[in-house]
């Protein structure tokens, strides 16, 4: 019996590992640092400005983020924007009121809205659906040993345009680097100085990229530095109360193991 089930985990991690590297030579996905990887990492509260502004003025012409509420932008460890500027946000886009059956201006509790087109998809979950065993090759390996996940295909997605196209169907295909199959329907949303920043930040490529990528983990997962702290917290009292259990059980047990037996 256990020689089969051993078997059967052979068999098992060479199938993966082969789907994996089947994977690779499908796609590439490459490594960035972001400063919210880690345990004690959090993001980076200017970079998420910049990436809202990158998906305003460029993604949400097509992709919408319907499970975001808009109120969420002004949240700690977010990008935290003042209540004056969220409101002010808000209030460029319009949302419809079954109960006016129009549309009206949005307000904070409201959510940001779909997406225009039908072949787009929402980007409220998308760092979080091509993380883990989803991403990027299949396999959780890449993001336990590396960091690598959902943040890094989305990079590696915007940036992995050759400037091949070919027409199949009707269709428009252009070649990207880290897409499944080296096609992607989508044309090149970012071509690097899309966006004007406030401050002295680049406005390259790469940079409006990891910016934009940032953003949406955001987006999928606003409350991941409040897991952190609580899962920091847990592990430090888990080996506090470890510690207590193992003295006292010491303290209790040190008469009798130290009697001698006649």
């Amino acid at each position: 019996m256990l020689k089969k089930i051993a078997i059967s985990a052979v068999a098992a991690l060479a199938l993966s590992g082969s789907g994996a590297l089947a994977a690779e030579g499908e796609s590439h996905v490459h490594d960035v640092d972001f400063s919210f990887e880690g345990p004690f990492g959090s993001f980076d509260q200017n970079q998420l400005q910049r990436g809202l502004k990158v998906y305003t003025e460029v993604c949400s012409s097509c992709h919408g983020m319907q499970y975001v509420p808009f109120r969420t932008l002004s949240d700690e460890g977010g990008p935290h924007l003042p209540e004056d500027q969220m409101r002010a946000y808000t209030a460029n886009f319009e949302v419809f009121d079954p109960e006016l059956d129009d549309f009206r201006t949005a307000k904070p509790t409201d959510h940001f809205p779909q997406s225009n087109l039908e072949n787009a998809p929402d980007l409220s979950l998308m760092a979080k659906a091509r993380a883990g065993f989803h991403g990027p090759y299949g396999t959780g390996m890449n993001q336990l040993f590396k960091g690598m996940g959902g943040p890094e295909y989305i990079v590696s997605i915007l940036t992995g345009y050759t400037g091949e196209t070919k027409e199949e169907a009707g269709t428009t295909l252009y070649e990207n680097t880290a897409f499944p199959g080296g096609w992607i329907a989508m044309a090149p949303p970012l071509y690097g100085e899309d966006v004007e920043f406030d401050d002295d930040h680049s406005n390259e490529l790469h940079h409006e990229a990891e910016d934009v990528a940032a953003f949406l983990t955001w987006a999928a997962e606003p409350k991941m530095m409040a897991r952190k702290q609580a899962g920091l917290a847990g592990v430090i009292f888990l080996t506090v109360l470890s510690v207590l259990l193992y003295l006292t059980n010491k303290r209790l047990w040190a008469p009798i193991k130290g009697k001698k037996t006649a």
